[in-house]
C-alpha cells in the first residue's frame, strides 16, 4: 500500500515537472503561433469573412461606400447591420491590412490597396 502510495505522488510530482517545464520553454523560447484563419482564405464566416470574400472577388478595386459593401453582402448571403459591416471593414483598412480608408465628401470610402 505504501509502494502505491509513493508512485502516485511520483507520478504527481512528474506531471507537475512537465508542465513547469512547458511553461518556461515557451517563457524563454516563445510560444508557436496558432494560425488564426486559414492560409488560402477559405474561411468566410461573420462579418469579417463576408467583407474578405468581397476582397477576394476584386469587388474593392474601385471605391466602395458602406452601402455598396452591404448590398454585395447581403447579394453574397451575409445579413448583417451596418455597424457590423463597418466595424468589419474598418477592421480590415488598418496599416498593413488588405483595405485602405479614404474620407470622401464627409463619406467614409473603402479600396483594395496595392
Amino acid at each position: 500500500m505504501i509502494a502505491l502510495h509513493k508512485a502516485n505522488m511520483n507520478n504527481k510530482a512528474i506531471k507537475a515537472i512537465e508542465k513547469r517545464l512547458v511553461r518556461l520553454e515557451g517563457a524563454v523560447f516563445g510560444k508557436k503561433a496558432k494560425p488564426t484563419r486559414k492560409a488560402d482564405g477559405e474561411n468566410f464566416s461573420g462579418a469579417t469573412g463576408g467583407v474578405r470574400l468581397l476582397i477576394s472577388r476584386n469587388f474593392f478595386n474601385a471605391k466602395r461606400t458602406l452601402g455598396d459593401a452591404r448590398g454585395a453582402l447581403a447579394e453574397s448571403g451575409y445579413h448583417y447591420s451596418a455597424q457590423a459591416t463597418e466595424i468589419a471593414l474598418k477592421r480590415l483598412a488598418v496599416r498593413k491590412g488588405p483595405l485602405t480608408l479614404l474620407k470622401e465628401g464627409g463619406r467614409n470610402v473603402y479600396v483594395k490597396r496595392k
